[in-house]
């Protein structure tokens, strides 16, 4: 993990076309405004990390599994 420090106005590059700008910050948090191209997802972790769970629990089961739960409430 690379850390880097800067002011609120300062900005950092990430690769050729990203760039996030320091607006504020304060002893508990700052707040980041990102520059990226459209195509670029831009998520805060725990929604990506929501999501992923989401899919996961969502996922196909099997016929086998579903058979071996109704035999059981038979």
């Amino acid at each position: 993990m690379l850390v880097i420090r800067r002011r609120p106005g300062e900005t950092i590059v990430i690769g050729e076309t990203v760039e996030v700008e320091i607006l504020e910050s304060n002893h508990s948090q700052v707040k980041l405004g990102i520059r990226a191209p459209k195509q670029v997802t831009i998520l805060r972790k725990e929604i990506q990390v929501t999501g992923r769970q989401n899919q996961l629990a969502a996922r196909e089961v099997s016929l086998n599994a579903i058979n071996h739960l109704l035999n059981r409430w038979r």
